[in-house]
């Protein structure tokens, strides 16, 4: 080095790095984010197309208010249920029962011999069916070794044939006032049914995000060998994820008879569809590996408000199950090519 030429100092490892700090909303890490806030945006638009078409009603502000409550409300039950079913996924599993599920335990908690024992019986019954579903379909599949799907399939057949035994092929009218009145109370101005769901979307983020059941769903649904090779009891954490779900879909049960002050085999229909869709549209990788509970929470919503939206305009059900099912096909196909994209970029570092 000549007397005329001065030496660069060196980065420091640590330094932050301007392009670093301009790609990292490109990488990997933050694709949860994107993916949440391109569902802010479709809930948005949404929210633009009832105002053009519905100005009358949108221009009231009270009404506004209301209808946001109202959505919520409607995305309570479901959104709990979601939850459970977006673990199942993540943990590389399926659920086809959960409306099942939420019917035999609605049923079984509105039973006269069940509520002799009050609003704590019913909400104790229910979730205590729930998970024990759950806990069925989780052993089958872990230690009878069938197919997620068979077994979940199986399952809603005879759940809901079972309901249907219970309740006589009746509804069953709920006439505990406490159980009846969850719908109707609000706390603070914020309808109960939301806080609960607030609630247990909370603790589904914590359980995900911030502890060790959490990291062993990821790296069971992402590699179950390489999960078992770690030490992770495999068989039985997936059995631990469908209690969940079964827990998810009591608490789920309970809500929705709250709503309609009564229970029947019919209830919550197609659920099962509905979950699973707002957990793929929400982010949730159908292989398994990888989802959100924030990401679920707003398919959840995304669902529910095009639902209000089709009501308010008066427009036939067959219309919205099509626009339902075409959201379904374009979250799972820019799902592929995001993971195609994903493998062959590790691909070309790895190499």
């Amino acid at each position: 080095m000549t007397d005329t030429q001065v030496a660069k100092p060196a980065p420091a490892p640590d330094a932050p790095n301007n392009k670093s700090r301009e790609s990292w909303f490109k990488g990997d890490a933050a694709e949860p984010m994107r993916r949440n806030l391109g569902l802010v945006g479709v809930l948005i638009i949404l929210a633009i197309i009832g105002i053009i078409t519905r100005p009358d009603l949108y221009g009231d502000a009270t009404w506004v208010s209301n209808n946001v409550f109202t959505i919520l409300q409607q995305a309570s039950a479901i959104g709990v249920v979601t939850v459970g079913m977006t673990f199942v996924i993540i943990g590389g599993g399926i659920d086809l029962s959960v409306g099942a599920i939420v019917a035999i335990a609605g049923v079984w908690s509105t039973t006269l011999a069940t509520q002799g024992y009050g609003a704590a019986g019913m909400i104790f019954t229910a979730i205590v069916v729930g998970v024990v579903v759950g806990l069925i379909n989780g052993v089958l599949i872990s230690y009878g070794k069938l197919v997620p799907f068979i077994a979940t399939l199986a399952m809603m057949v005879a759940a809901r044939g079972l309901a249907a035994q219970i309740s006589g092929k009746q509804t069953q009218v709920s006439a505990n006032d406490t159980i009846n009145s969850i719908a109707s109370t609000k706390i603070l101005g914020i309808p109960m049914l939301v806080i609960i769901l607030a609630l247990v979307v909370a603790a589904g983020w914590v359980l995900l995000n911030r502890t060790t059941f959490g990291r062993r769903t990821v790296a069971i649904g992402g590699n179950p060998e390489a999960a078992r090779l770690a030490g992770i009891n495999v068989k039985f954490h997936t059995v631990l994820l469908y209690a969940l779900s079964g827990l998810c879909c009591g608490i789920g049960a309970i809500m929705l008879t709250s709503q309609a002050t009564s229970a029947q085999a019919a209830m919550a229909n197609l659920y099962e569809l509905d979950a699973i869709a707002a957990a793929i549209i929400g982010g949730t990788l159908l292989s398994g590996g990888r989802g959100t509970i924030v990401g679920a929470l707003f398919g959840v919503l995304v669902f529910s408000t095009i639902t209000n939206l089709f009501a308010i305009n008066n427009l036939p059900t067959e219309v919205q199950n099509m626009v339902k099912g075409g959201i379904i096909v374009a979250a799972v196909l820019v799902q592929q090519f995001r993971y195609k994209s994903l493998t062959h970029l590790l691909g070309r570092t790895k190499s």
